[in-house]
């Protein structure tokens, strides 16, 4: 390492960890040329594919080779996915990484390392990692503490094998189920992708890793559920809908990066957009972090967006928006943007604003202390048994049991069963598009998935060693043959039950049928698998039908011809063991819909969050009631709700109100309810949508086991946006509902709100807090 002329050797004020992270970065910022300042603005993709398929949107167009060695005497800001890129062993990937940091460090004449970053959507994108559930199966178990514990587990992993920085969560609220990336998200509601995402986010960050919150914002309302189609939603959506749990995983969840989307929004790309990352998000929320681009996104700008008319030109939008980070290599912010400052036309305070919010991050981190070191010290163990253990509870706890209405389930334990489809005896069956076998090996057909991933056939037969299981895959996951059906139709009509396992196969841009760029046209079953369940349901025979995907299908086809209808979304690793539990009964299923189930293929683009208008009604021939509603889920137990205290009260604009319920359990057996409380707002300024989620509680129960919750109900609670776009809560009449799903409501209290109306600010209160005592 090189000080600046005349300083000794080690006492530069950036070198003393004493100091205030902001001394350090200005001293270190009046040292630097503006090449190496540029330098800490982007990231290089060692190892990326220039030729073929790559994992990343347009990654071969738009990656290109550099010398390395040249280009990191200047520095470095990031490394891009060291073990997401190709399969590598982990404990070899660490110690390369390590050298690697080591070389970024000795180039340079600050010996500053680069920040490493990877994919961590369902656990570590890595080889040999923990194949954890996807999001939207976190959705489902309505379980913050667990997924906290998620996150935290995933964090010790990355940190240990070298990792800073983690691109995770996705906090898109879904707005159409054919959208492909509906299996990333938690779901649909705000407060549910909120709550359970700055979950996620608490946990990655007290391991030390920083959490990185996207598509901000507004990725997931692309018209016609096109992968980054313009998003034509309004100014009271993006307030209501979207932004919400970005807001309170920042507040409340301390994430200390965000990653602007790819879309536009009223043709303003995201990334281009200094009222988002500039003044919501820095000067309104008071966010101090990093914004990175998402892959090749400030290259969009000109390429796709057609709002820059060359590197340069998209560089400095970027920069004006409030862009730091170029991400995953440089295209843009390296000689593009240090011609541009040389010429005159962007301002070099550019490039400082974004280079000192990216050493500040590095500061925090301790890579600018004299001690740093890239080795952890910390056994790499990517699938520890820990791992194994959490991948199956969060399995078990997701698994929804949508109808059971002839008690079909459990199976009994000698029964003759007939296992039929294609997800039945497939791993990757179990996997999303960002795990690592269904991300990456798949370019590498001669690698082993490198974890142990049991299908539903084995884990069943493992969990009812008394049973007569046949198997017959009947046909396969996306293409029409039915040349398989005859085979199918033999082995159920030989059953006592048909186990029928159908679904999706999670794969990118086309390669699968849900994940990145794979939309759908409409939610029918891909395939020839609608006809196949046809086929098995007129055998007589009961079908339990499981279904693993990334979204909901349409299901009402079979509306009372089905013996059991089970949904499990992508349930990871252990997603196997986990169903042939619920099948068995040895797990007492308690999962609840995260997003709802339609009736229809293509009378449902929407989600249960609307106005009047956007229910069903007289107006229109098309019914968008689903099948399933927001919220839904069974057990093999009962639950008795009792002794509900919620008066007609009236409470001031700025007061706050207790309801309070027992819950029992009245059956034979543990189990875990979810009492969702919801806000109904019969009149107000504007049009609001008949209910939403405000509150929620899993409770977990013995047979006759009772819980008392309060839930504490604040007016902030009931905000909106008024028709200047002010958020206010209004006076006038308000009804809380406590519901087992957003279409079964158990009580309601009737409240009046007096007063003035009353602004809230960026302070006010996001989450309504439930207290839990004994009965």
């Amino acid at each position: 390492m090189s000080t600046a002329p005349g300083t000794a050797p080690g006492t530069a004020p950036w070198r003393d960890p004493a100091l205030p992270a902001a001394v350090r970065v200005d001293d270190l910022l009046a040292r630097m040329t503006l090449e190496e300042k540029t330098a800490q603005l982007y990231g290089v993709w060692v190892g990326a594919a220039t030729d073929g398929d790559g994992v990343a949107p347009l990654q071969r167009e738009m990656t290109a080779d550099h010398d390395w060695d040249e280009l990191i005497t200047l520095g470095l800001g990031q490394l891009t996915r060291s073990f997401g890129t190709a399969p590598v062993d982990p404990a070899l990937g660490a110690r390369a990484l390590a050298r690697a940091q080591r070389r970024i460090a000795g180039a340079g004449r600050f010996g500053i390392p680069a920040v490493a970053h990877e994919e961590c959507l369902a656990g570590f994108t890595a080889w040999q990692a923990t194949a954890y559930p996807v999001p939207l199966a976190w959705g489902a178990t309505f379980d913050p503490a667990l997924v906290e514990e998620l996150g935290g587990r995933i964090g010790q992993d990355l940190r240990a094998a070298g990792v800073h920085q983690g691109l995770a969560p996705v906090l898109d609220v879904v707005r159409d189920l054919r959208w492909g990336r509906v299996e990333e998200t938690i779901g649909e509601d705000p407060y549910l992708v909120g709550t359970i995402g700055t979950a996620y986010v608490r946990g990655l960050e007290s391991a030390g890793v920083v959490a990185t919150l996207k598509h901000f914002a507004g990725y997931a309302s692309s018209a016609g559920a096109r992968n980054l189609a313009p998003v034509r939603a309004g100014g009271r959506e993006l307030a209501e809908v979207t932004l919400p749990p970005f807001e309170m995983a920042l507040r409340e969840g301390g994430a200390r990066s965000v990653m602007a989307a790819y879309t536009e929004t009223d043709g303003v790309p995201a990334s281009a957009d200094p009222r988002l990352l500039t003044g919501l998000l820095r000067e309104e929320w008071g966010f101090t972090g990093t914004v990175v681009a998402d892959y090749f996104g400030i290259g969009f700008l000109q390429s796709l967006h057609r709002v820059a008319g060359d590197p340069a030109e998209a560089a400095r939008i970027a920069l004006e928006a409030g862009i730091d980070v170029e991400l995953p290599t440089l295209s843009c912010y390296g000689t593009p943007l240090v011609d541009a400052v040389r010429d005159g036309r962007i301002p070099e305070a550019l490039v400082d604003r974004a280079a000192r919010r990216v050493l500040l991050q590095k500061c925090e981190l301790g890579l600018l202390d004299p001690d740093w070191t890239p080795e952890s010290g910390e056994r790499i163990d990517l699938d520890s048994a820990g791992n194994r253990a959490l991948a199956r509870r969060l399995a078990e706890e997701s698994v929804v049991l949508l109808d059971n209405p002839g008690g079909a389930l459990p199976l009994a334990q000698d029964a003759r069963i007939a296992v039929v489809g294609p997800r039945a005896a497939d791993a990757l069956a179990m996997l999303g598009c960002y795990s690592f076998p269904s991300h990456v090996l798949t370019h590498h057909p001669e690698v082993p998935p490198g974890i142990d991933i049991p299908t539903v056939l084995d884990a069943l037969r493992t969990e009812l060693p008394g049973a007569e299981v046949a198997f017959a895959q009947g046909c396969g996951v996306s293409d029409p043959d039915t040349s398989g059906f005859a085979e199918a139709v033999a082995r159920a009509s030989e059953s006592e039950v048909c186990v029928a396992v159908l679904g999706d196969r999670a794969g990118l841009f086309g390669r699968g049928t849900s994940g990145e760029g794979c939309d759908a046209e409409d939610l029918r079953l891909p395939g020839a698998q609608a006809e196949l369940l046809d086929a098995l349901v007129a055998t007589g025979v009961p079908v339990v039908l499981v279904l693993l995907t990334g979204r909901p299908y349409a299901l009402g086809r079979w509306q009372g011809r089905l013996a059991t209808v089970v949904q499990a979304f992508f349930p990871g690793e252990e997603g196997g063991p986990a169903l042939a539990g619920v099948l068995s009964g040895r797990v007492n299923p308690s999962g609840r819909l995260p997003v709802s189930v339609p009736h229809r293929p293509g009378g449902q683009p929407w989600t249960y969050l609307q106005p009047p208008l956007g229910l069903a009604g007289e107006v229109s021939n098309l019914d968008p009631t689903p099948l399933y509603p927001f919220g839904h889920g069974g057990s093999y137990t009962a639950f008795a709700w009792e002794d509900f205290t919620g008066p007609e009260a009236e409470i001031p604009t700025d007061g706050g109100y207790d309801l309070s319920l027992t819950v029992r359990n009245t059956g034979e057996r543990a189990g875990a309810e979810v009492v969702q409380l919801y806000l109904h707002d019969p009149v107000a300024s504007v049009t609001r949508p008949d209910i939403r989620l405000i509150g929620y509680r899993r409770v977990e129960l013995s047979p006759g086991e009772a819980r008392r919750l309060t839930f504490r109900f604040h007016t902030d609670l009931s905000s909106f946006p008024d028709r200047t776009g002010t958020r206010i809560v209004e006076p006038g009449e308000l009804e809380l509902r406590l519901a087992a799903s957003s279409a079964d409501v158990r009580h309601r209290a009737r409240l009046l709100l007096t007063g003035p109306v009353r602004p809230v600010g960026a302070g006010r209160r996001l989450r309504c807090e439930v207290t839990e005592t004994e009965a």
